[in-house]
């Protein structure tokens, strides 16, 4: 038994810091993060970002392919981006489709109503994304959401957000194509995923 093991009794009493987006924006201010450190505000806790290894990266490549292709100046392409999210959050998912706006959100972060699609591109924070974000971004009324599985190569939609999650999740397959919601005419063959 380690030394260092929580007593599940006491960390219940313990009080927890929550970071809020004005004071991890301070630190990056400050310079506490530098260029190498890959973090995110989450629910008030700073979670290190796993390094994108290639094959994520790629997946995020063909994305901007696939979406660029279909979705002229209907929406603005966010890759990697902050998305700020009131008042402990500070995601920066894979992909974003936003609402256009006229300065392509050099004046500010989008916010969540700005978003038609978010997309996560999960490998090795597959667990993390599902049972984290996805939670995170039903609560602030992200619309839909696509979680591209890279191990299991399965994609997932999730739509009709809610406090407790999105109500409606489909598991499309590689014969059919899906939609954004938001963006109907933006049609995407599964199959081009993989």
């Amino acid at each position: 038994m380690s030394a260092f093991a929580p007593n599940a009794a006491v960390a219940d009493d313990v009080a927890v810091y929550r970071l809020t987006l004005d004071a991890y924006h301070r630190m990056i201010e400050a310079g506490i993060f530098g260029e190498d450190d890959h973090v995110e505000l989450i629910d008030g806790e700073l979670r290190v970002m796993p390094p994108i290894n290639p094959g994520h990266a790629g997946k995020n490549n063909r994305l901007i392919g696939l979406f660029s292709a279909r979705i002229g100046n209907h929406a603005v392409i966010a890759n990697q981006n902050p998305l700020p999210l009131p008042e402990h959050s500070e995601p920066e998912p894979d992909l974003m489709l936003l609402r256009p706006r006229e300065d392509f959100y050099e004046s500010s972060h989008p916010r969540p109503e700005d978003v038609l699609l978010l997309v996560e591109v999960a490998d090795s924070s597959r667990r993390f994304d599902r049972e984290v974000k996805v939670p995170l971004y039903a609560r602030h009324a992200i619309a839909e959401v696509w979680l591209l599985d890279l191990k299991q190569q399965r994609l997932e939609v999730y739509r009709d957000p809610g406090p407790e999650g999105y109500r409606q999740v489909l598991l499309p397959d590689r014969s059919q194509s899906v939609a954004p919601l938001l963006l109907p005419d933006v049609e995407i063959a599964v199959a081009e995923l993989w």
